[in-house]
């Protein structure tokens, strides 16, 4: 019996040079926005209507919101999930360069919790103008905000983990309470939070696609989206532009 398109969504498999597809049910599908928020955004709006860049933008990283909404609606459409991370950090965050004397952001240090901590400049400070939803990102649909990072001194780059790889956001246990077994992902950055995210959710036994056209990264070190790109694709994670996901959508 063929099942009907109007709960359909898709299920790649990757091997050289083929892809494979299997429908599935919408109602078993998550779109996960990674933290678009203004602080990694090129552009926002202040409240004085004043436009300003993110404390750690990234370049185009405001390019991915009319993917990620059209994306969202498409999805809602078909009884899908949407969820959305929020970094969310105190001030003076362990993560944050200004924390540590003599020290700058894209430093590496050790921590209490984490050996290879990145610094970043300060960013996404709780309750400020840099930690919102950027104001064009369509946030109504989504059914759970996942905030992370709000542990002084333990940083969050995955929706699922902290950084000490152990202490759970509580986004897998809500995933599995409704049934959901693909994640459809995008958002900022490819070589961070979008990396971490999407490996963990290979890893928790969940098929995971990268939406290839709503994502951007950051690029630090050098090479670190490529890297982060390899490395998911080499794990079974599959990348698909929206027009692909859009198409098996309908």
């Amino acid at each position: 019996m063929a099942m009907s398109r109007s709960k359909a969504t898709l299920k790649f498999f990757n091997f050289p040079g083929i892809i494979y597809r299997m429908i599935l049910n919408a109602a078993q599908t998550l779109l996960l926005t990674i933290d678009v928020q203004n602080d990694f955004c090129p552009v926002y709006t202040l409240a004085q209507g004043e436009c300003s860049g993110g404390a750690l933008a990234v370049q185009n990283g405001d390019e991915i919101i009319p993917v990620l909404n059209v994306l969202a609606a498409a999805l809602v459409s078909k009884g899908g999930w949407i969820a959305a991370t929020q970094d969310w950090h105190p001030a003076g965050h362990v993560s944050f360069a200004s924390s540590h004397s003599g020290k700058k952001p894209a430093d590496i240090i050790d921590t209490d919790n984490v050996n290879g901590q990145v610094l970043w400049p300060d960013h996404c400070v709780q309750g400020s103008r840099g930690a919102d939803f950027h104001e064009k990102l369509d946030t109504k649909t989504a059914n759970l905000v996942i905030r992370k990072g709000f542990r002084q001194n333990l940083d969050s780059y995955s929706a699922f983990f902290e950084n000490d790889r152990k202490t759970s956001t509580g986004l897998e246990g809500w995933i599995r309470s409704l049934g959901i077994n693909t994640v459809i992902m995008g958002g900022l950055a490819t070589d961070y939070c979008v990396f971490y995210s999407a490996m963990d959710c290979k890893r928790l036994g969940f098929t995971t696609i990268v939406a290839s056209d709503a994502v951007r990264g950051v690029g630090i070190p050098e090479g670190s989206v490529d890297n982060a790109i390899k490395t998911m694709k080499d794990s079974g994670i599959v990348f698909a532009d929206s027009a692909e996901l859009l198409e098996r959508l309908r």
